[in-house]
């Protein structure tokens, strides 16, 4: 019996090296598996997003089709009902209570697991990046990759990825302290298998009550915006400017982003109407690890939001400025 027990023990162990041994050592190439897999595998499952003494539990499901088209709907649990529905880049917010469908295509950040970007090259050159200890998630295997930020105008983010497919299973946003300011987790996942396609057909039936809006934007080129950054934030560089409806009786709103390959801070420039009293200027009580931070200039109200520390979306807020002419 004891000769069992340590053949037993040697054929666990053996088994735990190879598994591991099939794994990349370089913690950057785990951030590479880590992109790839959440957006080419297919997955679902229910994970728990925390921030603070908030909870709220999702539902996902993901998978490419044999034409390689990307299809995932994802539908809050608690709370008022929410999904979304996303094939390819286009996105659909469906929310019941108010009988309104947003369509967009808002590129940039992901939601949980894809928070990693296709290109993330950048970020050695902002975070110090090294391996954890492995440990277990959602009865997983998971190995831990660490990014600490080389300033203090980024989070701290901590990855656990699934062993064997590199599928991100939680994830955890940090300050300086190390204290969490917001965390995604699987509950339970399942990884691979086949989904049926209604489980990415809405849930809700929209008739002639239901609000269709669109919120597609116009890409503008950066001498054309009118708009800049009088002082670059180290680190950040400018993704994106786009020029987006925001109501019928409203003028457009300018929305820049910037971004280190992880983190994104967001710009909105919205025209003021005459004599509009703005009461909310400067820093927003934080929203989990969104920081939000507003700014009258030249009778434009300017809002700068983002994953990142105040500090960061103040010095991006205060240094948007229209261009001279």
């Amino acid at each position: 019996m004891r000769g069992f027990a340590a053949a037993l023990s040697l054929c666990l162990l053996f088994a735990q090296t190879q598994v591991l041994a099939q794994a990349p050592s370089d913690p950057v190439s785990w951030l590479e598996r880590i992109a790839t897999a959440g957006q080419r595998l297919t997955y679902s499952g229910t994970f728990i997003y925390q921030s603070g003494k908030n909870f709220e539990t999702s539902r996902i499901s993901h998978m490419v089709d044999a034409g390689g088209t990307e299809h995932e709907r994802l539908e809050v649990l608690d709370g008022s009902p929410r999904e979304v529905i996303r094939t390819n880049s286009e996105v659909r917010c469906v929310l019941p209570d108010q009988k309104i469908v947003i369509i967009d295509q808002p590129g940039g950040q992901r939601a949980f697991p894809a928070r990693l970007p296709a290109s993330f090259g950048s970020l050695t050159e902002n975070y110090r990046i090294r391996k954890g200890e492995p440990s277990r998630v959602a009865g997983l295997d998971a190995q831990l990759i660490i990014l600490e930020p080389k300033d203090d105008l980024r989070y701290g983010h901590l990855l656990w990825a699934e062993v064997q497919s590199g599928l991100l299973l939680k994830a955890r946003t940090v300050d300086e302290r190390g204290e969490i300011i917001e965390q995604f987790t699987f509950s339970d996942v399942k990884i691979g298998g086949e989904i049926a396609t209604e489980a990415f057909k809405p849930r809700y039936v929209k008739d002639d009550r239901w609000r269709v809006v669109r919120a597609h934007g116009v890409e503008v080129g950066k001498e054309e915006s009118g708009w800049v950054l009088t002082t670059p934030l180290p680190g950040y560089s400018m993704m994106s400017i786009v020029r987006r409806p925001i109501g019928r009786d409203r003028a457009e709103v300018l929305h820049l982003v910037f971004s280190d390959g992880l983190a994104a801070i967001s710009v909105f420039v919205e025209p003021l109407p005459p004599n509009d009293a703005v009461n909310s200027a400067g820093p927003l009580a934080p929203s989990g690890a969104i920081n939000t931070y507003k700014r009258v200039v030249a009778g434009h109200l300017v809002t700068t939001l983002g994953e990142v520390p105040l500090r960061a979306v103040q010095r991006v807020g205060d240094g948007i400025e229209p261009v001279a002419r």
